[in-house]
């Protein structure tokens, strides 16, 4: 982890950078890929246990927790550490159009590159020194940086839209317009990042969708509290 001040007006970190790294023993073999990819051994984590106290010392004094890809991140901290189910995140893989700014990848390796920046990624320090290099910068096309960006889209809610009972032969107009199956739940549904879309959305399934059918979709909105967490956003229902 590491903790970062950040100048409001400009988006850009400030003073020292306070860094936070530890093992904890599994309590079980560390699987061969995970031993390749970040070259960390049985003897290196055996009956060691993350500080607590300094983890969450650090977590108390921040306003917003990111992640690149906050959805595979959240969920297992949370589980490990409570506190962070209290704090807003943002995710840099997600909360940021990388690929309307030009950039060929989201991966953070990539995005490094972009910027002239090649390291020894899949060890966590160096990977968040990474992450802050890349979210320092102002993101291409446009004149604020990752930073500001992050801290932005902490502070509002998406949304998940349900297509209720959408009708069968619509299956390939949603697919094709980025809309998911959940089979679970038998339904499609689409994420969207702010009111302004999920309007515009609406109007779209009422036409092209629903048509002259009666329908409740489901909308589930999700601030930065919840979202990428396992826990649920607030539900509503909006008729078509």
């Amino acid at each position: 982890m590491l903790l970062v001040q950040v100048d409001a007006a400009t988006g850009l970190p400030f003073g020292p950078v306070e860094l936070f790294e530890g093992f904890e023993d599994p309590g079980m073999p560390i699987p061969a890929v995970a031993r390749e990819i970040t070259g960390i051994s049985d003897d290196m984590v055996q009956g060691q246990r993350l500080d607590d106290t300094q983890v969450e010392a650090m977590l108390a004094r921040a306003d917003v927790v990111v992640a690149h890809n906050a959805g595979f991140d959240r969920p297992f901290v949370e589980s490990r550490f409570p506190g962070f189910a209290h704090k807003a995140w943002a995710c840099s893989f997600a909360d940021i159009d990388w690929k309307a700014a030009g950039a060929g990848s989201s991966k953070l390796s990539a995005l490094a590159q972009d910027q002239g920046w090649f390291y020894d990624a899949h060890r966590a320090q160096v990977d968040c020194h990474a992450l802050l290099q890349v979210l320092s910068k102002p993101v291409p096309t446009s004149a604020s940086t990752g930073l500001t960006q992050l801290i932005a889209a902490a502070s509002r809610s998406s949304f998940k839209l349900r297509a209720t009972g959408s009708p069968f032969e619509s299956k390939d107009l949603l697919k094709s317009r980025g809309y998911r199956w959940d089979a679970d739940a038998k339904v499609w549904f689409c994420t969207l990042p702010d009111a302004e879309r999920l309007d515009a959305e609406l109007q779209w399934l009422k036409v092209e969708v629903y048509g002259r059918r009666h329908a409740q979709v489901e909308i589930e909105a999700l601030d930065g509290m919840v979202r990428y967490s396992a826990r649920p956003g607030e539900l509503s229902q909006r008729g078509m």
